[in-house]
């Protein structure tokens, strides 16, 4: 399995980057893990639009959501300049049904809700879900592809039960948009310390620290997360490419 950022602000993107996107691929199979602001943008360094085999939703905040509708017309006009002619799957939750419907545009993608008390496929991905503690109905997933496990929170407060569901992860993809001794629970994120601390619990091979904050010393952050997790900390950047 190999994950790409494409995209690691929280709330906007910083000029010339995107907010949240994430690229992961098996063996051709290429599923996009949220379309925030300027993903599509970014996306077309490493594929095509048209190269896309699914695409699944944490939630409908626009900083994880904001660039669907420019995929949809991405893919229409693929589908009259190249003669792309396939019908692209997104995946959301249910419990925004006006966000689950404009998932789906013309012929060209298919909204899906996915059911958070059972597991799904898709391509090579089995994926589970757990919701967090977000303003609105968010879901952090468990992807695992041949042995491999692969955690990403979406966006939440620290809360206990996320670290069985993190449980001995390969890689935990947790977002950090608060620094230590902040209160990122009113607004529904976690700090920095809070991300080490669950990496440590879940005993987690490596954490990358995501949704990362437009203020501070985001070398703090990491630095903030080591006080708690001593094992590999990245902090997500544009590009970075980790397989395992």
């Amino acid at each position: 399995m190999e994950l790409t950022v494409i995209g690691h602000w929280g709330g906007y993107p910083k000029a010339g980057e995107a907010s949240s996107g994430y690229l992961l691929t098996h063996e051709g199979f290429n599923l996009l893990v949220d379309c925030g602001s300027a993903v599509l943008s970014q996306l077309q360094m490493y594929i095509k639009p048209e190269e896309l085999n699914a695409v699944i939703l944490s939630h409908y905040h626009a900083d994880h959501i904001a660039d669907i509708g420019v995929l949809h017309h991405a893919l229409l006009i693929g589908k009259y300049v190249s003669g792309y002619d396939r019908n692209l799957s997104i995946y959301g939750h249910s419990k925004d049904p006006d966000g689950l419907s404009s998932l789906t545009y013309k012929d060209i993608t298919t909204g899906i809700a996915y059911d958070k008390d059972n597991f799904i496929h898709i391509g090579p991905f089995k994926i589970e879900f757990i919701r967090t503690k977000h303003p609105v109905a968010c879901y952090a997933m468990r992807i695992t592809c041949e042995g491999k496990t692969l955690v990403y929170t979406a966006d939440t407060s620290y809360f206990d039960e996320l670290v069985e569901f993190s449980m001995d992860a390969d890689v935990l993809l947790a977002e950090s948009n608060f620094y230590k001794g902040m209160d990122g629970a009113s607004a529904g994120h976690m700090t920095s310390e809070e991300a080490g601390r669950l990496a440590k619990k879940a005993n987690v091979d490596t954490l990358v620290l995501t949704h990362l904050p437009h203020f501070g010393d985001l070398n703090q952050l990491k630095a903030e997360a080591a006080e708690q997790f001593e094992q590999e900390i990245i902090l997500a950047s544009k590009g970075l490419i980790l397989s395992f």
